[in-house]
C-alpha cells in the first residue's frame, strides 16, 4: 500500500519506489484531478537531482497525458519552493515534485502540491490513497510522444518568476552595501542555481561546496545538520567569511553557520528572522510552530504583544496557520521556515537571502544577535533523539502513549499533556518533552527543551527508559 507522509509519499528506492509505483501514484492523481473536476489545467511536474527523479518525473508524466491532463515539465532538476511558487503564480490545481528531501539517498519520493502553492492537505492525501488502492492498470503515452504531440510542454526558464519575487522582497541595497563573503553548501541538491543568481546580484561573494549531482550525496544524509555541516563550519571559518549557509537536496530545509563556525540551527533561525522581520522591518503579527519547535519565539512574541501559535507536525497546518492568523513567519526545528507574502510552503532560498539581509542591516554576526536574545529572553537548549524500533512495537508504544495514557515519572511537575500530534509534556517550569512518530521515516522522534542540555537530556532518558527502547 502507497501511503502518503507529513512530506509526500517516500519509499526505498528499487524496493516500493518502482516504475509500476510511481505510475499508479500518477494515476492516483489523475483520478482524484477527474473527480474533484480539475482537469482543465496542466499540472506542472519537476524534480530533484535524486536517483531516478528525472525518469519517475516521465513516468508521471506520460500517466497524467494519457489521462488527458497536458503537463509543464522542468527542463532542469530544481527546488520544492520553485514548483510551489509556479502553481501559485500560475493558478494551477496541482503540481508534482519528485523528492525525498532530507531522507538517505535510498529513498526518493513524490510530493503533491495543491492550489495555491500549499502541501496537499491530509484529507486530500487520504483520498489520493484510497484512489491509488482501487488501480488496477496504467496506460500511458510514451513520453516523447507526448512531447511531439504538445501534451508535454518544457518550461524553458523556471527560475525566472520564482527569482524576481524573492529580489523584490529584499533590502538589496543593504545586501550591496555590506557586501558579504558566502559560502554556500548545495548539499549535492538542487538549490545552488537560485542562490547563485540572488547573491550575484546583491554582488556578494558566494562560493560553493559539494555543487555537483551526487546520487548518494557524499554518503552522508542530504539534511543541514550540525552533523552534516562540519567541513562547511571548518571552511567558513579558516577562509574568514561572514557566514556559511546550506539547504537539504530539494531546498525547503536551511542550515547557517557564523563566521567563527557556529552551527546556527533551525530554532534560532527562526527566533532571529521572527525578531528582526519585527522590531527591524517593522511588521507586525504573530508567529507559528509545530510543537516539537522552540518555546523561545513564544516569549519573543510576547515582548511585542504579539501571540505564538502552536500546530502539529506537517507544514501544511503552518502554513493554513499562517493564513488564518496572519502570523510574520512559522516554520519548525526541522529546518523548515516561510514569511508572509510568499509561498505557502517552506522555502530556504528566500529564507537564506532574508538571512542574509538581516546580518547586512544589524550589522552583527549571528551568533552576536542571539546572544543579544538570550539576555532579553532566556537560554533555551533543545536535544533531540530519533530511535528506530521493531514494526511490532509500533503498536505497543502508540497504546502506552496515546491510547492508555501513561508517562512515567519526571523529576519536574507536569503542567498538561496534548495529544494533537503524539504526546507532549509541558512542565511547570517552561521545560517540554515531546515524543511522536515520523511520518517520513520508521523513527520515533523524542524531543526536549530545557534550560540545560543535560536537563533536556534527561527528559528524554526518562522517556526511553520507560518505554523500554
Amino acid at each position: 500500500m502507497i501511503k502518503f507522509g507529513t512530506g509526500g509519499w517516500r519509499a526505498i528506492i528499487g524496493d516500493d519506489f518502482i516504475c509500476e509505483n510511481i505510475r499508479r501514484v500518477a494515476k492516483g492523481i489523475l483520478a482524484l484531478a477527474q473527480e474533484e473536476n480539475k482537469t482543465d489545467k496542466p499540472i506542472i511536474v519537476g524534480y530533484d537531482r535524486r536517483f531516478l527523479s528525472i525518469e519517475a518525473a516521465k513516468w508521471v508524466a506520460e500517466v497524467l497525458t494519457e489521462g488527458g491532463i497536458n503537463v509543464l515539465f522542468m527542463n532542469r532538476s530544481v527546488p520544492t519552493p520553485l514548483v510551489m511558487h509556479t502553481v501559485l503564480d500560475r493558478e494551477l490545481h496541482y503540481g508534482i515534485e519528485i523528492t525525498a528531501s532530507h531522507n538517505p539517498s535510498a529513498y526518493n519520493g513524490i510530493k503533491l502540491i495543491v492550489e495555491e502553492g500549499r502541501d496537499a492537505p491530509v484529507e486530500t492525501t487520504q483520498r489520493l490513497e484510497a484512489l491509488i488502492d482501487e488501480i488496477d492498470s496504467v496506460p500511458f503515452i510514451p513520453f516523447d510522444e507526448a512531447v511531439e504531440q504538445g501534451r508535454i510542454i518544457y518550461i524553458k526558464n523556471p527560475f525566472n518568476k520564482f527569482l524576481d519575487d524573492i529580489i523584490a522582497r529584499l533590502d538589496m541595497s543593504a545586501l550591496r552595501e555590506r557586501g558579504l563573503r558566502v559560502l554556500f553548501d548545495s548539499m549535492h541538491g538542487s538549490g545552488s542555481y537560485p542562490m547563485m543568481v540572488i547573491f550575484h546580484t546583491a554582488r556578494c561573494t558566494i562560493d560553493t561546496i559539494h555543487l555537483n549531482r551526487d546520487a548518494y550525496f557524499g554518503g552522508q544524509m542530504p539534511a543541514p545538520s550540525e552533523q552534516r555541516l562540519v567541513m562547511l563550519s571548518h571552511s567558513v571559518a579558516k577562509e574568514s567569511y561572514d557566514m556559511g549557509i546550506a539547504m537539504d537536496g530539494d531546498g525547503d530545509r536551511l542550515g547557517i553557520i557564523d563566521a567563527t563556525g557556529e552551527y546556527i540551527d533551525a530554532n534560532k533561525i527562526l527566533c532571529l528572522l521572527y525578531y528582526y522581520l519585527v522590531k527591524y522591518k517593522g511588521w507586525k503579527g504573530p508567529v507559528v510552530r509545530n510543537l516539537a519547535t522552540t518555546h523561545m519565539l513564544d516569549r519573543i512574541a510576547e515582548s511585542f504583544n504579539e501571540k505564538c501559535y502552536e500546530v502539529p507536525v506537517g507544514f501544511k497546518y503552518i502554513s493554513s496557520k499562517i493564513d488564518e492568523v496572519d502570523a510574520v513567519l512559522g516554520g519548525e526545528s526541522s529546518g523548515g521556515l516561510t514569511v508572509r507574502g510568499h509561498i505557502h510552503g517552506k522555502d530556504s532560498v528566500y529564507s537564506a537571502a532574508l538571512f542574509a539581509e538581516m546580518v547586512s542591516v544589524i550589522g552583527k554576526s549571528p551568533s552576536e544577535i542571539f546572544a543579544d536574545l538570550e539576555n532579553q529572553f532566556g537560554h533555551f537548549e533543545m536535544v533531540e533523539d530519533n530511535l528506530s524500533f521493531a514494526p511490532e512495537l509500533k503498536e505497543t508504544i502508540h497504546k502506552t502513549l496515546i491510547t492508555d495514557k501513561k508517562l512515567p515519572e519526571f523529576s519536574e511537575k507536569v503542567e498538561w499533556i496534548n495529544y494533537i500530534d503524539g504526546c507532549k509534556v509541558y512542565f511547570e517550569n517552561g521545560d517540554f518533552v515531546i515524543c511522536r512518530f515520523s511520518g517520513t521515516e520508521p523513527l520515533l522522534r523524542i524531543f526536549a527543551e530545557s534550560g540545560s542540555a543535560q536537563k533536556a537530556q534527561e527528559y528524554i532518558d526518562t522517556m526511553k527508559s520507560f518505554l523500554a527502547i
